[in-house]
């Protein structure tokens, strides 16, 4: 047999960090021993939203969904031993991305690297932020600066390194179709370069070297034709608007770079053994095209939904790519679907919906004025509630959660609290610890100089990169330096979309939703309450809020009035809410593992303030040991990502409000069915 020449496979990477440096360190090692090609660094939610580990909404977060990198010697010990001239780095960062660049920059260059050959991507696209994943800090305008700012400070001086990675992901785990999902991260990319070349720092010659450095992380569902096809939309309208609005003349600076994770959203706690062939069919979305071909590729493990993956679980997903990549004959041939009819017209309808979707979005102002007025934000909550919908209605089949429910015991979940890794809660002691250790060792003088060079610019017009990089080398903190920048920007509280968001799922006689209604208007009655009141919450620094946004939603069209403020709450502030609103039931949503400090502290507050029979229920990514000491600690119910049908959610709530209130429980026969 010819033995046909195999093109380079894409960059292989695992999503990972957690508790410290020392440890992530350990496992980036570990990973690139087993065959990674390249690293992805998660950052815990403190590091992400510029608070340091001491600060009070760091309390219960810290190296919990990834590293703790409060300043220089958290980041020379993440990487020590790697080689960062030969590494190619990812960074998921965005508000904070500047800050973290620069350490990594301090670092290379003290590893005796040249900066000229650094390679590597920081996530850095703060619109997505406003709209899905809440890690943000400052407002828009001054966000956009930032970007800017970084991108021409890489462009000059960090030739290779991906300044920006506009992400369509997490708008897809917000609900965004398809089309939403294009055209929104081509508005965010239109931002970002108009913002770069009316900046003037870039001379119109060079420009093409700036969106030649643009790049853009993607999701992939398991609707995997469709998926393809998006991805093939994509090229086609990065192409037109790269050439057409921009004037780029070389094809090459013109490619559409992206990387990709799949979906974590259709990851289901049911079953989650499925989870592995969704993994498999979502990343053939972006591999069997090789027009469409993702540069790099991260797979979520099988047991996400469950928890924090172990080492283990995130070998077989590496090991699913390299199956491919070297077992199969994928990379030794030409696309396979050239000249397919079928992809074309579907390729072909993507690009002529997208690009009525960008027009709209233009003639608001652009992408930043889109999202101040709550118009992005708005479409993916009526989104993802349709989609909620349809998987309630079982329209959207989804195998083990409504369809096919019935299944033998699982060996990988025999013994749920080992089928997950948990950090150690007085990891958190260690690293605040470690901080203190830090700030006490430095040249106070220098960090406080270098800190007040970094205000000035920021009041000024200057790029902020090179007095960011003097703090690195300073000494200063992550918190340090996201404060200062505070001091002049100020923060930003993004809209929820939620009073905006139409009804999703109908109440009409007989359905489901008019059952609920009914046990919402006679419990209101009952308690002489006019209305019944709940309190949806988000305390910490998770700003994964489609959870609650979602109960939210369906919470007022049951009748509930619905008390929420948005993401990254005090238990103190939450507590002061539910007292002020007089509320029935305190619903908080988390999913970054803080439960356990955050959802006892609210309990506490509340009987401290002599509220004790507010019913407390909580939503989130919780294991059953975890969920068992909830309900000992007094929470009235949890529930987790199994209990998908929403409309049975506030049912419930309900029936714990009855209970709390000591009203006799509703009978099914007395309310419609």
């Amino acid at each position: 047999m010819t033995e046909r020449k195999k093109d380079r496979p894409w960059l292989m990477r695992t999503y990972a960090g957690h508790s410290t440096a020392e440890a992530s360190n350990e496992l980036y090692r570990r990973n690139l021993a087993k065959g990674q090609t390249g690293l992805s660094v998660a950052f815990d939610l403190p590091t992400q939203t510029g608070y340091d580990p001491d600060h009070v909404l760091a309390r219960g977060e810290v190296g919990r969904v990834g590293v703790p990198v409060s300043h220089l010697g958290d980041m020379r010990r993440l990487f020590q031993d790697i080689p960062l001239e030969q590494m190619n780095t990812s960074m998921t960062i965005n508000a904070t991305a500047m800050w973290l660049l620069a350490l990594y920059q301090v670092v290379a260059e003290e590893q005796g690297a040249d900066s000229t050959r650094l390679q590597g991507t920081t996530q850095n696209d703060i619109v997505k932020e406003y709209l899905s994943r809440g890690t943000h800090v400052f407002p828009p305008g001054p966000s956009l600066r930032l970007t800017t700012d970084m991108i021409t400070y890489t462009v000059a001086r960090i030739p290779k390194w991906n300044p920006i990675n506009i992400c369509s992901y997490h708008l897809q785990e917000a609900g965004a179709t398809p089309v939403q999902e294009i055209a929104y991260a081509m508005s965010t990319a239109i931002a970002v370069l108009d913002a770069v070349r009316d900046s003037g720092q870039v001379p119109a010659e060079k420009f093409g070297d700036v969106v030649a450095r643009i790049s853009f992380f993607v999701n992939a569902g398991v609707r995997f034709v469709e998926e393809m096809c998006k991805m093939r939309a994509f090229g086609r309208i990065w192409d037109k608007i790269t050439r057409e609005r921009y004037g780029i003349g070389n094809e090459k600076q013109r490619r559409f770079r992206y990387g990709v994770q799949v979906n974590s959203l259709g990851l289901t706690e049911a079953q989650p053994e499925n989870n592995v062939q969704r993994i498999v069919l979502e990343m053939l979305a972006v591999t069997l095209s090789k027009d469409a071909r993702a540069r790099a590729v991260q797979l979520p493990a099988w047991n996400e939904a469950l928890g924090l993956p172990r080492p283990w679980d995130q070998q077989w997903s590496l090991r699913i790519q390299q199956v491919l990549a070297h077992e199969s004959d994928l990379l030794e041939y030409e696309d396979i679907f050239a000249g397919s009819h079928v992809i074309e017209a579907k390729v072909g309808a993507l690009v002529d919906e997208c690009l009525a979707e960008i027009g709209r979005i233009q003639e608001m102002g652009g992408a930043m004025a889109a999202v101040e007025s709550g118009y992005l934000k708005s479409q993916l909550v009526s989104s993802h509630a349709e989609r909620r919908a349809r998987i309630e209605a079982g329209d959207e089949k989804i195998v083990g959660v409504n369809i096919f429910e019935t299944t033998e015991e699982n060996p990988l979940t025999a013994d749920l609290d080992t089928a997950i890794m948990t950090v150690d809660p007085a990891n958190e002691a260690r690293v605040v610890a470690k901080l203190h250790e830090w700030r006490a060792g430095r040249d106070e003088v220098r960090a406080a100089e270098s800190l007040a060079a970094l205000k000035k610019a920021a009041a000024g017009t200057e790029n902020l990169m090179a007095a960011t990089v003097e703090c690195a080398r300073a000494g200063v903190t992550t918190g340090e330096w996201a404060w200062a920048l505070r001091d002049v920007f100020g923060e930003f509280r993004a809209p929820t979309g939620v009073s905006s968001a139409p009804v999703a799922v109908t109440a009409e006689a007989g359905t489901p939703l008019a059952a609920v209604r009914e046990k919402v208007s006679r419990t209101a009655d009952e308690l002489g309450a006019g209305r019944l009141r709940l309190l949806v919450g988000k305390p910490g620094l998770d700003g994964h809020s489609n959870g609650a946004e979602q109960i939210a939603v369906r919470a007022r069209d049951a009748g509930f009035e619905v008390v929420y403020q948005g993401i990254r709450l005090t238990p103190e502030q939450i507590v002061s809410a539910a007292l002020a609103e007089d509320v029935h039931c305190v619903g908080l949503s988390i999913l970054s593992g803080s439960h356990t400090e955050l959802v006892p502290d609210v309990l506490e507050r509340l009987r401290d303030a002599g509220a004790p029979d507010i019913p407390v229920i909580v939503g989130g990514i919780i294991p059953n040991a975890d969920a068992a000491q909830l309900r000992e600690a007094g929470v009235a119910a949890v529930f987790t990502p199994k209990d998908f049908g929403i409309t049975e959610i506030i049912g419930r709530i309900v029936d714990e409000i009855r209970n709390a209130n000591k009203l006799s429980p509703l009978e099914s026969s007395e309310v419609p069915a």
